[in-house]
């Protein structure tokens, strides 16, 4: 009725919007506008009902017709200026109040004068649930019920005999207008929550999407983040393999070219110290390439580490005519590629240092393998140096040494520790994590 009224006035309004709804809302809305229309024309139906019966079948004890059908006629004009000619009232608590007081003396008066009105005066259940609150619903519906029994008995009881059959008769309205009252509740309170739980969606969704946004925006962020420290890796990494590649190639080909000056009268020395230079230059290249398409270096395509640390230590004397012993201990296995290329590039560094540097007459190689950690150990019986007066950065001369060792063992897990002392030889231990590979 009251509600219903009012979203009817708007029902046109909203026709056009009415496609636009899901079809379960849609159903609802055309279930809640025909409840409107019948909440309307209920008090009507009451009252041609009760007047008919009356003018037909008048009760014995009942007012003269005349009069009935005027209180009939000031009833209907009450509901119709409540009802149908003020929209806006159903929303104000006091009109409503007012209304319902008045329909329940109407009825009063009705059922008075003829019993038959007790079909109009069953409105008054109806419309407590849906113009008061609280604990007046119950009271409305307690008078109607008084009203409701009375006209079931035939009007108000005439002795004492039958005072309990108008108590039972109140009681039995009571018990029926209570239970159907208690479920409408229960689904008013059950719709409420589900409109609350539709806000709640509503404003996760909401929520929601404005995260979508923000994510989209911080995935944007951290892609062109990944792309610039891509770059940058990459920039690093192929400075550590040009250093591990074409500088150390070059700085032996350097070394036999001048070897080879030196024993220009001695054809067998200079064949010897040329043919190095080529190999070097021919093995340079290859790694040089390699490492553009960042791959492993050679040794490892087709060798396990063990093996090409003995090759590499085979090679490097031969090259300097300085002994070079390679040993294992602990059980070898495969490891993690990334793993394996850093061991040996940490070998060819430190024995590319010792070359340049140490004047050493003996270097020995000890791979470890143990259960979470594999270190490489090179030493030597060179001159050493004085680890405090060494820089951590690139010398002048550009050549990175240990700093790109210590790089490289570091961007895998490991550490890298040097022990030297001037005239004592100089001591490198690369320690990395032991991460298995796929067996060969």
């Amino acid at each position: 009725m009251m509600g219903g009224d009012g979203t009817s006035g708007g029902g046109d309004r909203t026709a056009g919007r009415d496609d636009a709804l899901p079809t379960h809302d849609h159903r609802l809305a055309n279930w809640r506008a025909r409840e409107a229309r019948l909440h309307r024309l209920l008090p009507y139906g009451g009252l041609l009902v009760g007047s008919l019966l009356a003018a037909f079948a008048p009760a014995p004890r009942g007012l003269p017709m005349l009069p009935t059908l005027v209180v009939a006629g000031l009833t209907a004009c009450w509901v119709t200026w409540f009802v149908i000619l003020s929209p806006r009232w159903p929303g104000r608590r006091g009109s409503m109040t007012l209304y319902y007081v008045g329909l329940l003396a109407f009825a009063a008066v009705l059922v008075t004068a003829s019993p038959w009105y007790g079909f109009f005066a069953w409105v008054g259940f109806l419309h407590a649930f849906l113009v008061l609150d609280g604990r007046w619903r119950f009271v409305g519906m307690a008078a109607t019920a008084v009203l409701i029994a009375t006209a079931q008995g035939g009007g108000l009881p005439s002795s004492w005999s039958n005072w309990p059959l108008w108590l039972v008769l109140v009681l039995v309205n009571l018990a029926l207008a209570g239970a159907v009252s208690w479920f409408n509740l229960v689904g008013e309170r059950e719709d409420a929550r589900r409109k609350r739980l539709v806000a709640e969606l509503a404003a996760t969704n909401r929520q929601l999407a404005e995260t979508i946004q923000e994510n989209e925006g911080l995935h944007a962020q951290l892609i062109t983040q990944a792309r610039e420290a891509g770059v940058l890796d990459e920039r690093q990494r192929m400075a550590r393999e040009i250093h591990d590649t074409l500088a150390q190639g070059l700085t032996g080909i350097i070394t036999q070219l001048e070897a080879a000056e030196q024993t220009r009268d001695r054809s067998a020395d200079w064949r010897r110290h040329v043919d190095n230079a080529l190999a070097l230059a021919r093995e340079s290249l290859t790694e040089a390439r390699r490492s553009v398409r960042a791959l492993r270096p050679e040794p490892l395509e087709t060798a396990r580490l063990p093996d090409a640390l003995a090759e590499l230590g085979d090679r490097w004397s031969a090259v300097h005519g300085v002994t070079a012993s390679v040993s294992t201990t602990g059980t070898p296995r495969p490891l993690h590629p990334e793993i394996e290329v850093t061991l040996l590039r940490a070998a060819q560094e430190a024995l590319s240092n010792v070359a340049r540097h140490a004047a050493a007459s003996r270097v020995g190689l000890t791979l470890s393998y143990m259960s979470d950690v594999v270190t490489l150990d090179v030493r030597d019986d060179g001159t050493g140096f004085d680890l405090t007066s060494r820089s951590a950065v690139p010398n002048e001369n550009g050549s990175y040494g240990l700093t790109a060792m210590r790089q490289r063992v570091n961007r895998v897990g490991g550490e890298l520790a040097v022990e030297s002392e001037p005239g004592g030889g100089t001591a490198v231990s690369a320690s990395v994590p032991a991460l298995p590979g796929a067996a060969a």
